[in-house]
């Protein structure tokens, strides 16, 4: 993981102050907890993603939080770093041939160059080595679309289930015409129900946005790693690696 992402820890707190000044000055912030409300947004959007998602995808629902505050280093001045240390593996596998690379691993905190340098350790041929590279990127970006989507499905279901939290306190409501002094809090619910869906929504939203924008960086880092693997395998001087690899930053720099 990399450093503090204050931009999220921001953008958390802005919205969560702006929420409450709101409640505050309309004198309602008393009626933000609401147990049933509660229950009915987020119960049901928990529900309907289990439908919707299968395990392995619902489990790294919560650790891919992780990502929002300490993403992962996929800056320009990190990835220049890492051509500089693919580099530098080609000049050694050159000068004193590939093997010697099996010291290097233990220095390497990347699973998936790790992965690369040990098939080239292994004498893997180049179309295995290949085909494995880019097996394991297209599981990666699949798994983390799977998660991105998750929050996407959960920020379209959470509006619907506070629209029913509040059908249900209207209904509950127009039962109790006769009691007024009941009224109130059937009024609570389903205003209440309404105002956690639509939040909920306008949080899982950004979440989503963030975690595609670091999956897309994360699959130009690991597209690069490979180029750098295989210009390894083929002798490329590291003149021509490096010239190879600095094309990704340049589609780097396109995505962002």
């Amino acid at each position: 993981m990399g450093k503090l992402d204050k931009m999220t820890i921001i953008g958390l707190v802005a919205i969560l102050l702006t929420i409450l000044y709101v409640l505050a000055a309309g004198n309602i912030l008393h009626m933000l907890f609401n147990p049933l409300a509660l229950i009915i947004v987020y119960g049901g959007t928990f529900s309907a993603t289990l439908i919707a998602y299968p395990w392995p995808v619902i489990k790294e629902i919560v650790p891919s939080l992780r990502i929002l505050f300490f993403p992962s280093k996929h800056s320009d001045k990190d990835m220049e770093e890492m051509i500089d240390y693919l580099s530098s593996l080609a000049e050694k596998a050159r000068r004193d041939g590939i093997e010697t690379l099996q010291a290097e691993i233990p220095n390497i905190k990347d699973k998936f160059l790790v992965h690369g340098v040990q098939m080239l350790i292994d004498g893997l041929e180049h179309d295995v080595i290949k085909d494995n590279l880019a097996r394991e990127i297209f599981y990666t970006r699949h798994n983390q679309q799977k998660v991105s989507g998750a929050f996407r499905t959960m920020a379209t279901v959470a509006p619907i289930f506070g629209l029913l939290g509040t059908l249900m306190g209207i209904v509950d409501m127009l039962r109790k015409l006769s009691d007024p002094a009941n009224m109130g809090a059937a009024m609570s619910n389903a205003v209440t129900a309404t105002f956690y869906g639509i939040f909920s929504a306008n949080v899982f939203i950004p979440i989503a946005t963030k975690l595609t924008d670091h999956s897309e960086r994360d699959i130009i880092n690991k597209e690069m790693i490979a180029e750098g693997i295989m210009a390894i395998q083929q002798g490329d001087v590291p003149l021509i690696v490096r010239k190879k690899l600095t094309a990704f930053i340049m589609a780097h720099m396109r995505q962002k």
